[in-house]
């Protein structure tokens, strides 16, 4: 049966303008999306218990990037691959340049650089919060030279998270590991260039089972604060307690000119690895609802002061597949993003503010309900159409051969560089 899309769009085009959505500023936002994959997440992963392997799954970077560029070729939208030091560097800043210039023959980049200070068996007790002064030298040691590894590849992110924690009570002093942490993270910003910012991740619980010692946004806030202007909160998706109003720590952070970026992902208990809107769609809906607002400052609403506009919002996927073939879920991910993304787009802003100030509950929430309910997929058909990829990017995929051609190349192998 042929497929009528482009007859569909232009039926939720005349219903988009009667909305008052400008449906050409919709496909250049669109358009202009990026979304970063991440290299670790073309590669064998699985629990604490063990990594599950898979026939085909990337050992090398430059594995890595080539399935990447191949998620970038079919969705059109994922221009960089994030990168992990210790997994992905085996010869150092050494191989930065011919990296960079693999990367580039494939119509991608190097994006955000990610140390590692929670592999090594001295981080045990942490990392920037160890006791131990050569331990966080060590931990501080590897983040510049990280620094250095971006310079060389243009890199503008520094992505940072710690399993820094304790075990239990009376274990570890609060405050001095607090202090510990506020200096080791000065150190690294004052030693990135200035055209690099520094992402700091937040995480409630686990490795640690008493404490983490950046356990919420407030705390990435604080040392993003004490850094300077060029640290930010970075918000991965997982990283939440059921229940939580994710959306308004967004709408939090980017009023404050501190959200830096987000890991996507979903959890469905507190911190699960599982694809993002794959639980609670309508929470990254909602999400990308006061994304959408900040980029249109001077819309409808409280107009937000040029000196507190959010910087540039790194997305980036967090993901490791163990039980979904690994380009099809990246695939499959960047699908989610751009409709949660494209139904925000829909949302009668002029329409929800006058609801809000005439107290009118109801028609507020069914302007919300109304856009997520919206069926944007011929929309994004014609946008992927515009932009010279295939309307269907995970059908496309599929039928090119491509995982089943690397999948006998490569077969099933040991070291596939998520620290097995």
């Amino acid at each position: 049966m042929p497929d009528n899309y482009r007859a569909q769009y232009s039926l939720l085009a005349d219903n988009l303008a009667a909305r008052g959505v400008d449906v050409e500023k919709v496909k250049s936002r669109l358009r202009s999306q990026a979304i970063e994959t991440p290299s670790w997440g073309f590669a064998d992963s699985g629990t604490r218990f063990g990594p599950y392997k898979q026939a085909g799954s990337a050992v090398t970077i430059e594995e890595k990037i080539a399935d990447a560029a191949q998620v970038n070729r079919y969705t059109g939208v994922a221009p960089t691959v994030a990168v992990h030091v210790l997994w992905d560097f085996p010869n150092g800043v050494e191989d930065a340049q011919a990296l960079s210039d693999y990367a580039k023959s494939l119509g991608v980049a190097i994006g955000a650089i990610n140390p590692n200070v929670f592999q090594d068996r001295e981080y045990a007790f942490g990392s920037i919060t160890n006791e131990d002064p050569a331990v966080r030298k060590m931990a501080v040691d590897h983040m510049i030279y990280s620094v250095e590894i971006g310079k060389k590849l243009g890199s503008e992110v520094l992505s940072l998270w710690f399993a820094d924690g304790t075990d239990y009570p009376g274990q570890g002093d609060f405050r001095r590991r607090k202090h510990y942490a506020e200096q080791c993270l000065k150190t690294v910003y004052n030693a990135m260039p200035a055209g690099m910012r520094m992402l700091i991740e937040y995480k409630p619980f686990e490795p640690a089972f008493y404490h983490t010692d950046i356990a919420d946004w407030g705390m990435s806030y604080s040392f993003a604060a004490k850094c300077g202007p060029n640290a930010h909160v970075l918000v991965d998706l997982g990283h939440h307690f059921t229940g939580q109003n994710i959306e308004h720590i967004v709408a939090f952070l980017l009023d404050e000119g501190r959200l830096g970026g987000f890991h996507f992902n979903n959890h469905k208990y507190a911190d699960d690895d599982l694809t993002v809107g794959s639980i609670n769609p309508y929470e990254l809906f909602l999400i990308y609802n006061e994304l959408v607002r900040a980029e249109d400052p001077d819309g409808p609403g409280f107009q937000i002061p040029a000196h507190r506009k959010n910087p540039p919002v790194a997305y980036m996927v967090d993901q490791c597949h163990v039980t979904k073939q690994k380009m099809d879920a990246m695939i499959q991910t960047i699908i989610h993003i751009q409709t949660v993304y494209a139904k925000a787009l829909c949302i009668d802003r002029k329409k929800l503010y006058d609801a809000q100030l005439a107290k009118d509950v109801v028609t507020a929430e069914t302007c919300l309900q109304d856009a997520f309910n919206t069926d944007v997929g011929p929309l994004l058909k014609v946008v992927r159409e515009e932009i010279g990829i295939d309307p269907n990017p995970l059908e496309a995929f599929r039928a090119s051969g491509y995982w089943e051609k690397v999948s006998k190349e490569r077969g099933i192998r040991s070291g596939a560089g998520v620290g097995t």
